[in-house]
């Protein structure tokens, strides 16, 4: 016989296996607690490590783009927990709004407006060292016109005067001296005329049946603030952990490491529990900053000084805790292990007294 719960799932009457008539929703949430003292951590690190030996060292290239690769396996993970600040292929995947995501022609007119454009680009630019005189005209069937190159030169000009024009309609930008000519081609050679910075590397690829936008290169900031409406600012991914936490937040770049990991061992064909991944970003992230997993980050806020010298570099922390005099509890894991009394987990986590009274 069955009854109805309160949020309309079916349950069995009180039986031996469940006395107390719970929901199935109590019942998961009880089995997924874990026993006072257990070694989470640790779990969490087997749990991971172990099949992160099987891994294999490779990446991965975007179908019909060659220049774009995106490391998988063992180097992704490490990235990932190692927080490295600048990825090795940093890259952006951006979704294009619904009713645009199958159109190809759609997609390629979002790449020309995202994708970064110098005056190089643009224009040709002669440089007359001799005679400290540049001259810059724009290239022919661009849609950055004369007039446009002309607003970007008197920006970049100093003083009120006006930007002359030759005979065979350049520009002339003329300098005192060779060092202001120096600067002043470094300047116009990576003056940015359109497009988002960062973004040279741009394509178009299918990914899980829609039409997408590839970069090569990360600025999630200025892709957010960029007025272009058939971009889904509600779905852009990127690698690069550290601009979706300064554009987003500590809670957004949490996710994105759990995402990322759960990826690797998805593509690796393993099978992780998700809580383990989530106690491992929990842990870089707890903090309200990125912190890597090594000697830079976690391990370097130990307060133990022999928990810090059981990692790497042992000599060195060692010398200073004794130059500076500095005082171990010795109550965590590791350094409980080294001068073998009892870890602080399970049955070594609580103190049982017993008080015996004679009877009369």
């Amino acid at each position: 016989m069955k009854n109805k719960t309160k949020n309309g799932t079916e349950a069995s009457d009180v039986s031996k296996d469940n006395p107390e008539n719970k929901t199935r929703d109590e019942i998961n949430h009880n089995n997924a607690l874990v026993e006072v003292g257990s070694p989470v951590g640790i779990i969490a690190a087997q749990s991971i490590g172990e099949p992160g030996t099987q891994m294999t060292l490779r990446t991965f290239h975007y179908a019909g783009v060659v220049e774009l690769a995106v490391p998988l396996g063992l180097p992704a993970l490490m990235e990932i927990v190692d927080a490295r600040r600048e990825p090795k292929y940093p890259m952006m995947i951006i979704h294009l709004k619904k009713k645009h995501i199958g159109d190809v022609n759609k997609a390629y007119e979002v790449v020309d407006k995202l994708k970064e454009k110098n005056l190089i680009d643009v224009c040709y630019m002669h440089a007359d060292k001799d005679k400290k005189v540049i001259r810059v005209k724009a290239k022919e069937g661009v849609e950055f016109g004369n007039d446009i190159i002309k607003d970007v030169l008197n920006s970049a000009k100093r003083g009120k005067k006006g930007i002359k024009v030759d005979s065979e309609g350049y520009f002339i930008v003329k300098t005192s001296s060779e060092k202001s000519f120096n600067d002043r081609i470094n300047k116009l050679n990576i003056k940015k005329i359109g497009g988002v910075r960062g973004l040279k590397k741009v394509y178009v690829s299918e990914y899980r049946g829609e039409y997408v936008i590839v970069t090569s290169g990360v600025n999630l900031r200025g892709v957010l603030d960029s007025k272009i409406d058939e971009i889904d600012k509600f779905r852009i991914e990127t690698n690069d952990i550290f601009q979706i936490c300064t554009g987003l937040g500590i809670e957004a770049a949490r996710n994105a490491i759990v995402d990322g990991m759960k990826k690797v061992m998805v593509e690796q064909k393993i099978d992780v529990d998700y809580r383990h991944l989530m106690l491992v970003a929990d842990t870089m992230t707890f903090s309200g900053e990125i912190e890597g997993i090594g000697r830079a980050g976690i391990v370097s806020e130990k307060p133990s000084v022999l928990a810090k010298a059981s990692y790497e570099e042992t000599e060195k922390h060692l010398l200073n805790a004794a130059i500076t005099k500095e005082n171990d509890p010795v109550n965590g894991i590791a350094e409980s292990i080294i001068i073998g009394q009892a870890i602080p987990l399970g049955t070594g986590n609580v103190e049982v007294a017993y008080s015996h009274k004679s009877k009369k």
